[in-house]
């Protein structure tokens, strides 16, 4: 967790020198980013909130996921996260938004979708998102562990160039 604190405030640096503020949405991962972000001192200058979102119904309310969209693709695909950070966007004044959402495990997965399958989401404001999906190794706490991470990572990158 001591890694997750440093991304964190890494990430609240560079969002303060840039004069710019971050939104979660999150699924799988249960409100745990928020979490990481909040364990900053003053992050409430760059941090603006957090929609933890598990249920499909909770994306379609909260961030105006289309339910035809969690049909046809799952919660757990590219086009969800997309729609995700878009919807966190929408409702909210940052100007980066970061979406998660998965299969943490220990049930839930498919063949298709095994556990460990996440796919994560970013998009600054008036710019296209930015999805990836990737399959991490290990049980429920690692793979959602792995997620913040990556989702921190990726806000670090998005916010380099």
């Amino acid at each position: 967790m001591a890694e997750l604190l440093a991304l964190s405030q890494n990430v609240g640096e560079v969002l303060q020198l840039q004069g710019l503020v971050l939104v979660t949405a999150e699924s799988c991962t249960g409100g745990g980013l928020a979490s990481a972000i909040t364990e900053v001192p003053g992050c409430s200058a760059w941090f603006d909130r957090g929609f933890v979102t598990y249920s499909n119904l909770s994306k379609v309310e909260l961030l105006e996921v289309e339910p035809q969209l969690l049909y046809e693709q799952g919660a757990v695909s590219e086009a969800v996260v997309r729609a995700m950070v878009q919807g966190a966007l929408n409702h909210s004044v940052a100007d980066l938004a970061v979406a998660i959402s998965g299969v943490a495990g220990p049930q839930g997965g498919t063949p298709e979708k095994p556990v460990g399958t996440v796919c994560l989401a970013w998009q600054r404001r008036g710019r296209n998102a930015d999805s990836r999906l990737v399959q991490l190794p290990g049980n429920r706490e690692a793979v959602r562990e792995a997620a913040i991470r990556l989702a921190l990572e990726g806000v670090l990158a998005r916010l380099s160039h």
